[in-house]
This record gives C-alpha cells, sequence and structure tokens, in this order.
C-alpha cells in the first residue's frame, strides 16, 4: 500500500512540475510576443504621424451600438474599432458592457498586453495579423 502512494505521489509531483514548466514557457511566449507587438505599434505611430494620418478620440464599444467617450486619442486597428494604439503607444481592447453613468460620463479603459493577433480567439474572421492591421491603415508603416 505504501509503495503505491509514494508511486502515486511521484507521478502527481512530476505532473505538478510538468505544468509548472509548460506555463512559465507560455508566460516568457506571451511575454515576447507582446514586446514584438510593441515595437510595431511604436513604428506605426511615427510612420501615421509622418503619413498625415493623426490620432483620432477612441471609445469604448459594448457591441450593441452604445458607447462611452475615453479621455484617449489613437488610432483603432480594426474596421470594427475594438482595438485601437493610443498617441502613448499603450495597446487597448475597447469593448465592454456599459453602465448608463458610463455612456453618459465616459470611461477610463485600462491598457492591455498586445498581441501579435489582433481577436484571436474571438469567432472565425475576427481575428487579424497585426502587421496586416497596421498596413491596412498605414501602408509604410514597415518601412522605417
Amino acid at each position: 500500500m505504501w509503495l503505491l502512494l509514494s508511486m502515486d505521489s511521484s507521478w502527481a509531483d512530476q505532473r505538478r512540475q510538468n505544468a509548472l514548466a509548460q506555463a512559465q514557457r507560455l508566460r516568457e511566449r506571451e511575454a515576447a510576443e507582446s514586446a514584438q507587438a510593441s515595437e510595431y505599434l511604436q513604428k506605426f505611430i511615427v510612420a501615421a504621424r509622418r503619413s498625415g494620418v493623426m490620432p483620432e478620440q477612441l471609445y469604448v464599444s459594448d457591441g450593441n451600438g452604445k458607447r462611452a467617450k475615453t479621455p484617449l486619442q489613437g488610432w483603432y486597428l480594426k474596421a470594427d474599432r475594438s482595438v485601437a494604439v493610443a498617441e502613448d503607444g499603450q495597446f487597448y481592447i475597447l469593448t465592454a458592457p456599459l453602465s448608463l453613468a458610463q455612456r453618459l460620463r465616459g470611461v477610463n479603459p485600462e491598457a492591455s498586453a498586445p498581441t501579435l493577433i489582433l481577436g484571436k480567439g474571438g469567432r472565425d474572421g475576427e481575428q487579424i495579423d497585426l502587421t496586416e492591421a497596421l498596413s491596412m491603415r498605414v501602408p509604410t508603416w514597415a518601412e522605417g
């Protein structure tokens, strides 16, 4: 009986260690992806300004046609205006449930870690490569 418990404990410890290592690798990969996306966003901002594509007022939408003003200026990155980069290079997901008070007074969204795939995990056709989205806004963003 003790031998069986010992084997079960060893097996469980090994699985736990494997899960922790896998989670660490995932965090490292996501951090590297976010760093690369941040570089792209910074290049995009410089290119947008150089090209005369000026930032605009950003709004949060609830997905049902209702929206709330934010204190942010920036560039929407998807046609549905669900994600944007602000003037300071921060990345924002601009969809959220909105209360009546928020719609009247506005909201101050929190920045998110940028990703190389916008809309990742969404429905088919709703995700787009970040570089493609940036090229649709400013075709020359990657040149300089």
